[in-house]
């Protein structure tokens, strides 16, 4: 029989057992090559549609937000009597008079290099309040998404484990109805018992903000902490039921697969073959919840950040918004969806580190 016969099983076991095959012409075509060649192609295309797609949220941010109702000029003059050339001479200095479409392409040149434009209601460049307000939403945000996702994790995987059993059905259900419940309106709740207090529950942190004021050094982190506390329980409580449900419920399909039958077999304990063999292959569709959520790290909460008037973006997107300010709305619409798109795209790219059978 000619090596060219012998079956590719064969030629590989005998390659395990023998070495790796010295260097020669053939290896950059060998298997490995083309692999990577794939994976290749695979992220190049990932990274095209993350450009496509921001480019078509910088289109929408322009257009989506000159729907809105209000006249941002009249907004700013705030309700006093204000003549006609008044009027023209403020819409002339922020370029509202101008034709729409030369308004677009100037926004989309600007946006290119980073220039949003000046605030309507702050007078001051855009990109400089996004990141006098990015800290807090990063401290808040990213607080709360390393607790949920551990918490969210670690439960999961416990639940489905247990399945059945009385904490996998009132670990289930509790994530079920805290998933259910509103953000904004856990926040209130939260706000109205223990910040306010009610009945014999005293107030026991501040109803909003960052920080009292007059604080520095050590004190100042603990006068920031206290502030977290209720925010954070917020998201939390929210984001981790998503975690929980998702990871149960790849774990659960992971349960009946015959490798763990397999490794029982071998007379592997029990949370051995969970931690080693079910756990890390249940893990795929929370690595692509945790990637999603981190894009929202960014992209912050504003129904939450303005409930406890939080100073991070999302309170900074209410308050722009409700004037309307259209260079700062556009710039943190962009910016949110942007950080949702690469966190999106890191995870396709990483995707097939993990399975190798994406990307092919």
């Amino acid at each position: 029989m000619t090596a060219d016969s012998t079956p590719a099983l064969v030629q590989n076991t005998d390659a395990d057992t023998v070495g790796p095959a010295p260097a020669g012409p053939a290896g950059p075509r060998g298997p490995r090559a083309r692999d990577t060649k794939a994976y290749l192609r695979y992220v190049a295309a990932k990274i095209g549609g993350a450009v496509v797609s921001l480019f078509a949220v910088l289109v929408t941010s322009f257009f989506l937000f000159r729907l809105l109702p209000n006249d941002p000029v009249k907004q700013m003059t705030g309700g006093r009597r204000v003549s006609a050339e008044q009027l023209q001479s403020l819409r002339h200095q922020f370029g509202l008079d101008q034709p729409l479409w030369k308004q677009f392409t100037s926004y989309v040149g600007d946006a290119l290099t980073g220039d949003f434009g000046v605030s309507y209601q702050f007078h001051t460049p855009v990109i400089d309040k996004i990141v006098e307000a990015l800290p807090a939403t990063l401290l808040l945000t990213g607080t709360a998404y390393v607790l949920y996702t551990a918490l969210g994790i670690w439960l999961g995987t416990r639940t489905a484990w247990r399945n059945g059993s009385v904490s996998d059905r009132f670990n289930t259900a509790f994530a079920l109805t805290l998933y259910s419940v509103p953000s904004f309106w856990l926040g209130l709740l939260l706000i109205i018992v223990f910040a306010v207090g009610v009945g014999p529950i005293p107030g026991m942190f501040p109803t909003g903000g960052m920080e009292s004021g007059g604080e520095s050094g050590f004190g100042y982190v603990v006068d920031v902490a206290h502030h977290l506390v209720l925010p954070v329980i917020t998201l939390v409580a929210v984001g981790y039921a998503q975690t929980l449900l998702v990871m149960r419920s790849s774990l659960l399909d992971e349960m009946g697969s015959d490798y763990l039958t397999t490794a029982r077999a071998k007379g592997l304990r029990d949370d051995v073959v969970r931690r080693r063999h079910a756990v890390p292959n249940a893990m795929l569709p929370t690595f692509t919840l945790m990637f999603v959520n981190l894009g929202h790290v960014v992209a912050g909460q504003i129904l939450v950040e303005t409930v406890f008037s939080w100073p991070g973006l999302g309170g900074l997107f209410y308050q722009a918004l409700s004037v309307p300010d259209l260079p700062l709305v556009q710039a943190l619409f962009f910016v949110f969806a942007t950080a949702v798109i690469l966190a999106n795209t890191l995870a396709d790219v990483l995707y097939p580190l993990l399975d190798p059978r994406v990307g092919r």
